[in-house]
C-alpha cells in the first residue's frame, strides 16, 4: 500500500503539469491528438464496420430459421450426420444412393413429439424476360406461415395465397414481370406476380417465391428439401436424434446457448478449429508495424514539447532531481494527450463506422448485421493508441533525461553528437532483414513468411540509419541554395524531431513500395498468362451441336447489332457423327512424331479443326496479311495449316481422327491422315489445333457443320450483350455469346492500388506536413533572428518549404529503397513456377511490374505538393523573440 501510495504521490503532480501544458499549447496538443487519434479512429471504424458486416450463426438465426426454433436440412441418399453446435462449421455425412430422403413424419418421430414443421425447397430455373431468357432462384414456401416471419421482407403488393401465385425480387421485376402482370417460367408454366420481395440474406437477388408444390419443385431438380420446425426448443439431444437418419440441424437453442464441446460426437472434437499460424503472425506483425507506424509520427510532437521543457527539466536536475523524474515530466505529457486522443478516436471512429456503413453495404451481396460495437476491440485499441503515446515519448524523455544541464540553462540548444552504436546495429539489422527476405524468395512455396518477417528488421533497421543519412546531407549540403542548407543543417542539428519524421515517411512509403510492386507483378504475371480468342472488340456465337438453328441465331443477332459484319466458321463435327451413336476425337501431329506442336492451344472458340478454303479463319483470328495469305495457298493445294508455339522441322502433319461410342466411350474406328502442312507461330490468341479444306474433309468423309458465327465491326456494350444472351438463351441452352474485351484486371485490385495510394499519401502528407509545422515552431527564435538580420518573407517561406522537402524526399527515398526489396522479392515465390509456364514454355519464370505511377507520385509529387502546401500556409512575418528562450 505504502509503495502503490508512493507510486501515485509521484505522479500526480506531473499530471497535473502535463494537463496544464496542454491546454496552454493547444496547437502543439491538437498536432498531437490528431496523430495519434487518426489511427485509433481508422481502426475502430474498420472493427465497426467489419463486425456489422461479419453475421454470425447467432445473428443469422431470424434470416435462415425465420421464426421458427430449428431448421432440419434432408437430402435424398443422406443416411447420418455427424455434426457441430453449428452445422456450417462442422460436419460430415455418410451417403447410399438406395437411402430415400426423410419425410416430415420421420422428422417428428426422430423429435419424439407431434410439432408444426413448414417445408422449404429451392431450385433453379429460367424465366422469360423482354429480351428472351434469365436464371433465377425459386422457392416454395408458405410466407403466410408463422414460422416464415423475418426470411423474407415484403416491399410492394402482397403474398401469394394459391398455387398460381408467385412474389418476386425488384431484379427480376426490373426484366420484365412486375407487380399484376405474369411470370413466364423456361418450362412454359405461368404465374401472377402479386408482390415483390426481397431476401433478408442476399441483396440484389434474383428469385421468386411460390406456394409448396405450386412451382414443381419437389418432383424436378432441387437441392433437397428443408423443414421450419416449431412447437419449443429443439435440445442437443433432439439433433442428434434427427442427425441419425440423415438431418442436419441448425437449432436457435443450441446455437444460442451452446452445450459443452465434449457433448460433440468423437470425430467431430478431433477435427481442428484453431486459426492458421502463419496468418496469426503475418496479423501480429501488421499490428507491431501500425504500432510503429504511429510511434514514428506522434514521436516529433514529444520531442518538440520536451524541448519545450528543458529548461523545467534542467531546473529539476539542478535542484537535485533523478533522471527518473526528468522522464516523468515527459511521459506524464504522453498520458494525458495519449487517453484523450484514444478516447476521441473510439468515440470518433464509432460515428464514423455508422456513417460509412451504407456504402461499404453496397459493395457487399449479403445484408449486414445489426450495427455492433466491438467493445473489447475497442478496448484493445484505445490501449494501442495509449501505448503509442507513451512509445513515442520514450526516445525524447530519455534524451530530455540526460541533456547538458548547463547548457540549457545558458540557452544553448542541439542534441548530443550521435553515437556509432546506433549505425552499427541498424547496419546488422538491415543486414538480417535482407538476408530473411532474399532466403523468403529462393525458398519458394511458404516464403511470403519469411519475407514479411524479414521486413521488420529492415525497417528498424533504417530507423537506426536515418540520423546519419540526415547527419551526411547536412555535411553534402554546403553548395545547396540558402534556405535548403539550413534546412538540412536545421534538421541535422535537432535530430529528435527530424528523425522520427524522416522514419515515418519512409517507414509508409516502403509498405506502399513493397505491395505495390509485388501486387502489380501478379497482375503482370495474369496479364501475360491471358489468351484471348479473338482480336479486341470481336465477337463469337457458338451453338454447341450439329443441329443449331444458325438462320435463327444470325437473326438474333442481326437484331441486336444492326449492321454488324458476321462471318459463318465450319469445322469437322465431333459433336455426334450422323446417327449420334458416335463422336469424334481429333488430334494433329507434326511430321511422324507423336506431339502436338500447339501447346498453348486452350480451346478455340472456333473448334478443334476448322474446315476453310480460304484461309479467313486466320484473318478472323487477326494473323497478319503474309501469314493469310501463304495459308491460302497451302489450303488451295490440298494441305493442312497447323499451328505451333514453338519451332517445328516438319512440312508436314498427321491428322488422327477416331471414333468413340457415345454411350459406352468404346473405340470404334481410327484414321490417320499424313498431308503437306504449313505451321504457323502462335500469335497469343487461342486457335484451332488445325485448318484444313473443304477438299480433304469430302476426300476422307468428314461431316462439316457451322461451328460459330463471328460478329465484328459493331461496338457491343455490355448491355447489348446480355440482351442478346437472354434471346439466345429463349430458344436454347446451350448457345453462348462472347465478346473479347482483351485482359481486364479485377476491379478488387484496382481498389487496393487505390486504397494504397490514398492511405500511402495520406500519412505521408500529414506526417511531413505535422514534423514540418512542429519544426517550425520549435524553430520560431531561429527563424526571427533570420529576420531581424534582413531575410525577406520569402526567405522565411522558403525555408519552411525546404523543411517540408528535406524531410519528405528523405523519407520518400530511404522508404522506396528500402520497400523495393520486399517487394521484389515477393515476386519470386508469387509468379515464380506458375501455370502460365505451363500453357507456354516460352513465358517468363519470374515476373516483376514496378507501379511507377505510385512510386513516383510517392517519391516526387508529395513532397513537392507538401513543399508547396508549406510555403503557402507559413508565416513570413514572425515577431523578434529573444535569443535565449
Amino acid at each position: 500500500m505504502n509503495r502503490a501510495m508512493t507510486f501515485l504521490h509521484g505522479w500526480a503532480p506531473v499530471l497535473r503539469m502535463a494537463r496544464r501544458d496542454a491546454l496552454r499549447h493547444k496547437g502543439r496538443s491538437a498536432l498531437v491528438l490528431v496523430l495519434i487519434a487518426l489511427p485509433v479512429l481508422a481502426v475502430t471504424t474498420a472493427a465497426v464496420v467489419y463486425s456489422t458486416f461479419s453475421v454470425n450463426s447467432v445473428e443469422a438465426l431470424d434470416r435462415e430459421l425465420g421464426a421458427a426454433d430449428a431448421l432440419v436440412s434432408v437430402r435424398p441418399g443422406q443416411t447420418r450426420v455427424l455434426q457441430g453446435f453449428d452445422p456450417d462449421d462442422l460436419g460430415r455425412s455418410e451417403y447410399d444412393e438406395t437411402y430415400p430422403e426423410p419425410t416430415a413424419a420421420a422428422i417428428r418421430q426422430a423429435l419424439g413429439r407431434e410439432v408444426p414443421l413448414a417445408p422449404l425447397v429451392h431450385g433453379d430455373a429460367q424465366f422469360v424476360t423482354e429480351a428472351g431468357v434469365a436464371d433465377v432462384s425459386l422457392t416454395e414456401l408458405d410466407l403466410h406461415d408463422p414460422l416464415a416471419e423475418g426470411m423474407f421482407e415484403l416491399t410492394s403488393g402482397r403474398l401469394p395465397r394459391s398455387a398460381g401465385e408467385i412474389v418476386v425480387s425488384s431484379e427480376v421485376a426490373s426484366r420484365g414481370p412486375d407487380v399484376g402482370s405474369t411470370l413466364e417460367l423456361g418450362e412454359g408454366a405461368t404465374y401472377d406476380v402479386v408482390g415483390i420481395v426481397e431476401s433478408t440474406t442476399l441483396r440484389e437477388a434474383d428469385l421468386a417465391v411460390g406456394m409448396p408444390g405450386a412451382l414443381g419443385l419437389a418432383e424436378g431438380d432441387h437441392y433437397g428439401t428443408d423443414y421450419l420446425v416449431g412447437g419449443g426448443p429443439v435440445s442437443w439431444d433432439d439433433v442428434r436424434a434427427v442427425n441419425e437418419i440423415g438431418g442436419l440441424v441448425a437449432s436457435r437453442s443450441v446455437l444460442t446457448d451452446p452445450p459443452p464441446r465434449s457433448e460433440l460426437p468423437p470425430e467431430i472434437q478431433q477435427q481442428p478449429t484453431g486459426r492458421d499460424g502463419a496468418t496469426v503472425a503475418v496479423v501480429g506483425l501488421i499490428v507491431v508495424m501500425v504500432l510503429l507506424e504511429v510511434v514514428l509520427l506522434a514521436g516529433p510532437a514529444f520531442a518538440v514539447s520536451a524541448r519545450r521543457q528543458s529548461r523545467t527539466i534542467a531546473l529539476i536536475a539542478a535542484s537535485g532531481g533523478t533522471p527518473a523524474q526528468a522522464q516523468r515530466l515527459v511521459l506524464a505529457g504522453a498520458l494525458v494527450l495519449g487517453v484523450a486522443a484514444s478516447v476521441t478516436g473510439v468515440v470518433l471512429g464509432i460515428v464514423s463506422g455508422f456513417a460509412v456503413l451504407p456504402a461499404v453495404q453496397s459493395f457487399s451481396s449479403t445484408w449486414f448485421g445489426p450495427f455492433e460495437v466491438p467493445w473489447l476491440w475497442l478496448v484493445g485499441d484505445a490501449a494501442f493508441g495509449l501505448a503509442s503515446a507513451v512509445l513515442a515519448a520514450g526516445a525524447p524523455a530519455w534524451i530530455a533525461s540526460r541533456q547538458d544541464v548547463v547548457a540549457v540553462l545558458a540557452g544553448r540548444r542541439g542534441d548530443r553528437a550521435p553515437s556509432m552504436r546506433s549505425p552499427i546495429l541498424g547496419v546488422v539489422l538491415v543486414a538480417v532483414g535482407t538476408a530473411a527476405v532474399l532466403f523468403g524468395a529462393t525458398n519458394g512455396s511458404g516464403g511470403e513468411l519469411a519475407i514479411a518477417f524479414g521486413v521488420l528488421p529492415a525497417v528498424l533497421g533504417m530507423i537506426l540509419l536515418v540520423p546519419l543519412v540526415v547527419a551526411g546531407l547536412a555535411r553534402a549540403g554546403g553548395s545547396l541554395p540558402l534556405v535548403l542548407r539550413y534546412a538540412v543543417r536545421d534538421a541535422a542539428r535537432h535530430r529528435t524531431r527530424t528523425v522520427p519524421a524522416v522514419a515515418a515517411v519512409a517507414a509508409t512509403v516502403a509498405g506502399v513500395v513493397a505491395f505495390g510492386v509485388g501486387g502489380s507483378s501478379d497482375q503482370a504475371e495474369q496479364e501475360a498468362g491471358y489468351q484471348p480468342g479473338f482480336p479486341e472488340g470481336m465477337a463469337v456465337l457458338t451453338d454447341g451441336g450439329p443441329t443449331a438453328d444458325w438462320t435463327a441465331n444470325r437473326a438474333a443477332v442481326g437484331a441486336a447489332l444492326p449492321g454488324a459484319r458476321v462471318q459463318e466458321i465450319h469445322g469437322v463435327n465431333e459433336w455426334g457423327m450422323p446417327d449420334a451413336a458416335s463422336y469424334l476425337a481429333v488430334g494433329v501431329y507434326a511430321g511422324r512424331s507423336d506431339q502436338t506442336p500447339g501447346g498453348v492451344w486452350t480451346g478455340s472458340m472456333l473448334g478443334s479443326v476448322v474446315v476453310d478454303d480460304d484461309a479467313t479463319s486466320l484473318a478472323v483470328l487477326g494473323f497478319a496479311d503474309p501469314v493469310v495469305e501463304e495459308a491460302r495457298r497451302t489450303l488451295e493445294a490440298g494441305g493442312i495449316v497447323g499451328f505451333a508455339d514453338r519451332t517445328v522441322d516438319a512440312d508436314e502433319a498427321r491428322l488422327e481422327l477416331t471414333e468413340f461410342e457415345a454411350d459406352t466411350g468404346d473405340e470404334v474406328d481410327s484414321t490417320s491422315i499424313s498431308l503437306p502442312a504449313l505451321w504457323v507461330p502462335i500469335d497469343g490468341v487461342r486457335v484451332p489445333q488445325a485448318v484444313i479444306p473443304s477438299s480433304v474433309a469430302e476426300e476422307h468423309g468428314l461431316d462439316v457443320v457451322t461451328t460459330a458465327l463471328v460478329v465484328s465491326g459493331a461496338e457491343i456494350d455490355e448491355a447489348t450483350e446480355q440482351d442478346l444472351v437472354e434471346a439466345l438463351a429463349a430458344r436454347t441452352m446451350v448457345a453462348q455469346f462472347s465478346v473479347e474485351r482483351g485482359y481486364v484486371a479485377d476491379d478488387g485490385w484496382f481498389i487496393v492500388m487505390l486504397i494504397l495510394g490514398c492511405l500511402g499519401g495520406v500519412l505521408v502528407l500529414g506526417g511531413t506536413l505535422t514534423a514540418t509545422f512542429l519544426a517550425l515552431s520549435d524553430a520560431r527564435p531561429d527563424l526571427a533572428t533570420l529576420s531581424a538580420v534582413g531575410a525577406a518573407p520569402r526567405t522565411g517561406r522558403g525555408v519552411a518549404s525546404a523543411y517540408a522537402l528535406v524531410i519528405g524526399v528523405t523519407g520518400a527515398v530511404l522508404g522506396a529503397v528500402l520497400g523495393f526489396l520486399p517487394g521484389i522479392a515477393i515476386t519470386y515465390p508469387l509468379t515464380s513456377d506458375t501455370w502460365t509456364q505451363q500453357i507456354d514454355p516460352d513465358l517468363p519464370s519470374h515476373y516483376l511490374d514496378v507501379p511507377w505511377v505510385l512510386v513516383l507520385g510517392l517519391v516526387v509529387g508529395l513532397p513537392l505538393l507538401t513543399a508547396a502546401v508549406v510555403g503557402l500556409t507559413a508565416r513570413s512575418r514572425l515577431p523578434l523573440v529573444a535569443r535565449l528562450d
